[in-house]
């Protein structure tokens, strides 16, 4: 057993089962936002690692497959921005706006609520890229000298609340254009957000793709001049 478990192989293994999975109970339950089959994948996969005894470093290795198609896999997400290309230049000024506030206030959000926590400056470097897709957050935080593997699971469950939570309180709010609705989580929860807004309309997931690509160029630019604050 304990050959198997750590096996090379058992780490992807056990992380396609637990998805597979999750999306089936997804589904006979009707698709209730609280349970998106990546945030119930990710706490199944963190208790079977926790139980069986397989560190991070181990288990990282064994899904090496799949964090080389992470990167294809986000500039999959893109491809919606090419049909909504048009739209964004017409709306340039809305959209350059709204990108501008969203990610100052994002930051400064992170930033204010971790110092009057009297968190450590480290904390707060890691915290910074958590809403950028996940490539960029491992680059990014690698550059502002942030935690990297804290960084990308704080930017693994910004993504995974943004898709889960978000739809529903643009709900409550009544937000039904499908522009606001794709750039709003697109903003907020990056490639996890996008795939979900891609399920609601191709307009919602081609602004969500635009919100996450634009907002990934702005902090790559704003985040390491924020960093040499807190360096």
């Amino acid at each position: 057993m304990n050959a198997l478990v750590h096996a090379p192989g058992f780490g992807l293994f056990l992380t396609l089962a637990a998805y597979l999975g999750a999306s089936e109970l997804h589904r006979r339950l009707g698709r209730p936002a609280l349970l998106a089959p990546v945030l119930v994948a990710m706490v199944l996969v963190a208790l079977a690692l926790e139980l069986l005894g397989i560190g991070y470093e181990e288990y990282l290795a064994s899904v090496s497959v799949l964090t080389l198609l992470l990167g294809p896999a986000t500039v999959a997400l893109a491809l919606p921005l090419l049909r909504s290309g048009r739209a964004l230049l017409a709306d340039r000024g809305a959209v350059l706006l709204t990108l501008l506030v969203t990610g100052t206030v994002s930051v400064a959000v992170t930033v204010a609520a971790l110092e009057v926590s009297g968190a450590p400056d480290a904390l707060v470097l890691t915290t910074l890229p958590r809403s950028v897709t996940t490539p960029v957050a491992l680059t990014l935080g690698e550059t502002i000298g942030a935690a990297t593997t804290l960084a990308v699971v704080l930017t693994l469950v910004s993504g995974v609340l943004g898709a889960t939570v978000g739809p529903w309180l643009l709900d409550r709010v009544r937000v039904v254009d499908p522009r606001a609705r794709g750039f709003a989580i697109g903003m907020v929860s990056h490639g996890i957000g996008t795939s979900r807004a891609l399920a609601e309309s191709d307009t919602a997931g081609g602004w969500s793709s635009a919100a996450m690509v634009l907002n990934a160029l702005a902090m790559t630019v704003a985040l390491p001049v924020v960093a040499r604050a807190f360096s």
